[in-house]
């Protein structure tokens, strides 16, 4: 046999070899491997929907804290104008001539 004829048997031998040994995995082998990935991905699923109900929680919360304290500074513009008013009218009076007392 040539040189040639030699090398391209054996690395045809090796190549079949190699295809038969081969083999495909079978369906526990893949779930074993797979088995403990999916534990973590249910668990980071499960920290998910709580942090999600967490989030939502806490964005309510600061919706409703904003609306008061809209409400808040509502009222305080009308007690703000309400002083306003007493301090005018108490300014007034104090510059008002003294009343001389009835007798």
């Amino acid at each position: 046999m040539s040189a040639f004829a030699s090398k391209s048997l054996l690395a045809v031998v090796t190549l079949a070899g190699a295809v038969g040994l081969s083999g495909c995995a079978t369906k526990s082998y893949v779930r074993e491997q797979i088995a403990p990935v999916s534990q973590r991905v249910d668990t980071l699923e499960a920290r998910l929907q709580e942090t999600d109900g967490t989030a939502k929680a806490a964005l309510a919360e600061a919706q409703a804290a904003s609306g008061q304290a809209q409400n808040n500074a509502q009222r305080l513009d009308q007690l703000n104008g309400r002083v306003d008013g007493v301090d005018q009218r108490l300014t007034a009076q104090e510059q008002r001539p003294a009343r001389r007392p009835r007798h």
